[in-house]
């Protein structure tokens, strides 16, 4: 799909307020591979742009107090200082339709971009120009917390950082996820959306156990998802904590969108800005592949 095409079918799925693709489904992994298996269909949901902006999501990050100072450690001996950042706003998918359509469609289009630049061309999304290379050209396993994922290779030292900082703040004891799934290579939402996980920057925890109540069918029926007391942290096995810190270092959970997808992370920091020259210290420290 051309440029051009791309800005007229992104202009009238948002200024005529078309529905839109809600998405994902969380193929994962088991210990030790790399890549998930098939995810079921997303769904179709009402315009999101058409809603109050009370209800675009379902909760609202909050302000993480810095954490301890950690270090990680590179495959060709490099240890570096991790670095906290917040997700980058134009880049979470909540933003773009609430407000002003031309607005969201700016970001929008500014987001397809800036992935494409940074993590790989998608057929059908942006422009090859940008990037010569399909996203699993970047891909790469990795370690994270005992298990086996593929993500792009630029968001490796992200994942390192968020591990050796639960390890820091010792909250790595407190649950023990047996399965991640990260980079796919089709694209599970519907129409002008694109997934994160083709870019190879999403990452899914223990879907089994971490429920997506604004997802496909059947995950409404999910238990944690009929219980309408519960918050929407109190929908998953995985603690608060976690989610705290991998907001800590660019991430951005998908339990605060509509779709309460709590198994669900996504870089949207600036992959430039994740680590600096470490320092003498005590700080703690993860190696990286």
């Amino acid at each position: 799909m051309s440029s051009r095409r791309t800005a007229l079918a992104l202009t009238a799925a948002i200024a005529l307020l078309a529905p839109i693709a809600l998405a994902e489904n969380a193929p994962t992994s088991t210990p030790g591979s790399t890549v998930g298996g098939s995810a079921p269909d997303a769904p179709v949901s009402p315009p999101l742009a058409a809603r109050p902006a009370s209800q675009t999501s379902t909760s609202t990050p909050t302000e993480t107090p810095a954490g301890p100072t950690v270090t990680i450690t590179l495959a060709d001996g490099a240890t570096l200082r991790c670095k906290e950042q917040a997700a980058q706003p134009f880049l979470i998918r909540g933003n773009w339709f609430k407000g002003d359509p031309a607005l969201g469609r700016k970001m929008l289009e500014d987001a397809i971009k800036y992935r494409t630049k940074e993590y790989g061309y998608f057929e059908g999304f942006g422009n090859p120009a940008w990037n010569k290379h399909p996203p699993r050209f970047y891909a790469k396993g990795m370690s994270f917390m005992g298990l086996g994922v593929q993500i792009n290779e630029k968001v490796i030292p992200a994942l390192k950082c968020v591990e050796a900082a639960l390890k820091a703040a010792h909250v790595d004891t407190a649950y023990h996820p047996t399965s991640a799934g990260g980079i796919r290579f089709s694209n599970t939402y519907r129409g002008f959306e694109v997934s994160n996980h083709v870019y190879g920057i999403a990452l899914d925890i223990e879907p089994s156990k971490n429920s997506c109540c604004g997802c496909v069918a059947p995950w409404p029926d999910h238990p944690l998802c009929k219980n309408k007391k519960l918050t929407v942290y109190e929908r998953m096995a995985m603690p608060k904590s976690w989610v705290e810190v991998f907001e800590r270092y660019g991430f951005y959970w998908l339990g605060h969108d509509v779709l309460q997808d709590t198994m669900h992370f996504e870089f949207l920091g600036d992959p430039a800005q994740v680590t600096e020259p470490a320092t003498a210290g005590g700080a703690q420290t993860a190696s990286a592949p």
